[in-house]
C-alpha cells in the first residue's frame, strides 16, 4: 500500500470513529506503530487530523463522499458482492442496504428476473433501466453525502414488506459477533430491514473485523449468513459459526 493510500485510510477511520489510537491503527492497517506515528504527524501538519497523546482525533466527523468509499478495497468488495449475488435464485426478492458493497451486489444482478428493494440511491441509478428487474425504492429523507434514504418514511415502508434476502452492510463486527455501525441515523433503518427479511446476509470484508462503530445493529443470532474474505479474523468467524451463522468465504 502506498503512503498516500494508507494515510487516506487513517483519515477515513478517524472520521468514522472520531478518534483512533496508534496501536489500533497499526493493527488495522498492518504496519508498524512507528509508521503510523509518522503518518499522524504528517496528517496533523496538513490539517487533516489533530494529533493527541497516543493517537489522533478527527478534524471533521462528517460523512465521507460515497465515491471515495467505493474506491477502497474495491476488488475485495467485488468478490464478496459476486458471491452474494450467486446466492439468489431468479424469481426471488432482494433488499439491498446502503453502501458500496450493496451497490456492487446490484451490479451482479443485471439481467435477472428479480424484485429488488432498496434505500440506496446508487442502486437505483444502477438498476433503473434494467427491464428484467422489478425495482422498488423506499421513501424517506435523502442523505446526499451517502446517497441513501433514511427516517420514519423509510422505516414505515419496510414494515409493509417481506423479502427473501437482505444484503446488509456494516462498519464493524465485534469479536463476539455483534454487528455495529458508525452512523446513528442509519441504524433504525438497518434494524427495520432485518425485520423485513427471511434471510439476513452480512457483507463484510476483512477490515470490518473488528472495524468500528458505536451503535449496535444486531446480535449474531439475527444473521443467517456472513460473506467475507478468507483472511478475516478467524476468532470472530468461529464465534459467528457458534452462534449458528453460516460463514461463506469469497
Amino acid at each position: 500500500m502506498l503512503p498516500k493510500q494508507r494515510q487516506d485510510q487513517i483519515v477515513r477511520a478517524l472520521r468514522a470513529d472520531g478518534a483512533g489510537g496508534v496501536k489500533v491503527l497499526a493493527r488495522k492497517l498492518g504496519v508498524s506503530e512507528a509508521t503510523i506515528r509518522r503518518d499522524l504527524e504528517q496528517l496533523h501538519a496538513e490539517g487533516r487530523l489533530t494529533r493527541v497523546y497516543g493517537g489522533a482525533l478527527a478534524v471533521d466527523g462528517g460523512d465521507e463522499p460515497f465515491a471515495d468509499v467505493n474506491a477502497v478495497h474495491a476488488e475485495e468488495k467485488d468478490r464478496i458482492a459476486r458471491r452474494a449475488a450467486e446466492l439468489v435464485t431468479d424469481g426471488e426478492s432482494v433488499l439491498l442496504d446502503i453502501g458500496t458493497t450493496a451497490l456492487r451486489v446490484a451490479q451482479h444482478l443485471h439481467g435477472r428476473s428479480l424484485t429488488v428493494v432498496t434505500s440506496n440511491l446508487a442502486v437505483l441509478e444502477e438498476l433503473q433501466y434494467d427491464e428484467q428487474i422489478e425495482l422498488i425504492v423506499l421513501g424517506g429523507f435523502v442523505r446526499r453525502s451517502y446517497r441513501s434514504l433514511v427516517g420514519y418514511l423509510t422505516e414505515e415502508s419496510l414494515r409493509q414488506i417481506h423479502v427473501d434476502w437482505l444484503f446488509l452492510g456494516t462498519s464493524g463486527v465485534r469479536p463476539d459477533g455483534r454487528v455495529m455501525d458508525s452512523t446513528m441515523i442509519e441504524v433504525p433503518v438497518k434494524r427495520a430491514m432485518i425485520n423485513a427479511a427471511e434471510r439476513v446476509v452480512l457483507l463484510a470484508d476483512r477490515t470490518k473485523f473488528p472495524g468500528h462503530g458505536v451503535a449496535r445493529v444486531c446480535e449474531p443470532g439475527e444473521l443467517s449468513m456472513v460473506v467475507t474474505e478468507p483472511d478475516s479474523d478467524p476468532a470472530t468467524r468461529a464465534q459467528l459459526t457458534e452462534a449458528g451463522v453460516e460463514v461463506v468465504l469469497a
